[in-house]
């Protein structure tokens, strides 16, 4: 795949960080991610909002209605669309020790229809295709999902969804770089 462009926002050198962002990162870091990386380092140039923003991230991705594998699912899914690599690539490997398939995976990444599915992940390709789409969804697969996942469910998938969509336009538009020794899975925008 194409190489990723030069970052817009490199990583901010702890000497030049502001006392807000000193603070900001210091949150980051003492939460379960343990560090600054990603779409944290762009997000560190407004510290209140990666603040706000990673505490949200921090409930839907350890916290949510959704058990992981569905959680993570709707994660890959989200950064297909967004053709995002840092959080495809970042989230392959949490997606399958959930229990993601790997066959699953890589037909997200080719962009098959995939048959055969369970139930729930049939239903929540559906969805997230759906959303993607329409912007909204009819009152049958409404209807399916408040069976399937509950109303604090569906408000977690769209959350999911919403946050992950969010963080792919952040790490698009700031050309945040891959770890060192991942390779895109997408073209770069």
């Amino acid at each position: 795949m194409s190489d990723t462009p030069t970052p817009r926002m490199p990583p901010l050198p702890e000497a030049l960080m502001s006392h807000e962002q000193r603070k900001a990162a210091d949150i980051l870091i003492a939460g379960p991610r343990g560090r600054v990386a990603g779409p944290f380092i762009a997000m560190l140039r407004s510290p209140e909002f990666m603040v706000r923003a990673q505490s949200l991230g921090e409930y839907l991705r350890y916290g949510s209605a959704l058990e992981p594998r569905l959680s993570e699912l709707t994660v890959l899914l989200t950064s297909h669309h967004w053709q995002q690599n840092f959080e495809f690539t970042a989230h392959k490997p949490i997606a399958l020790k959930a229990g993601v398939a790997q066959s699953t995976i890589d037909g997200i990444l080719d962009g098959r229809k995939l048959d055969g599915l369970p139930k729930d992940e049939a239903l929540l390709f559906q969805a997230v295709e759906t959303i993607f789409w329409d912007k909204t969804f009819d009152d049958d697969l409404y209807a399916r999902l408040v069976e399937e996942f509950g109303e604090n469910g569906v408000i977690d998938l769209l959350g999911i969804i919403g946050y992950y969509s969010m963080l792919a336009m952040i790490l698009n538009v700031t050309r945040t770089a891959l770890p060192d020794g991942v390779e895109n899975v997408f073209p770069y925008p």
